[in-house]
């Protein structure tokens, strides 16, 4: 699951939308298409957003919820804090810290 989430944080385009999904939960494709063209000048397609999020969406980072025939888009920040917590490891000092 890492790699996925690494694979889908690498690419700026994604991360953008990310952003966006922190401002903003719960945005259709529309509304995430319109904030990327105006608030970010970035020219690019609605399928390639679509498949964008399909990357995030597989990575866990973005979840979706139908409610008639709109598609919502929510920010999943728990893989985030997985992957954070991997290599926390609390009260053993670090090489920075040790006495060696």
């Amino acid at each position: 699951m890492a790699d996925d989430i690494f694979k889908a944080l690498a690419d700026p385009t994604r991360r953008t939308i990310l952003d966006e999904l922190a401002e903003k939960s719960g945005q259709t494709l529309f509304e995430i298409c319109s904030r990327l063209s105006m608030k970010h000048q970035l020219g690019i397609s609605r399928q390639a957003v679509s498949q964008h999020l399909a990357v995030l969406e597989a990575a866990g980072l973005v979840g979706t919820r139908r409610e008639g025939r709109y598609k919502f888009h929510d920010l999943n920040t728990a893989p985030l804090r997985q992957i954070a917590e991997r290599w926390l490891v609390s009260d053993t000092p670090g090489p920075e810290e040790s006495t060696s």
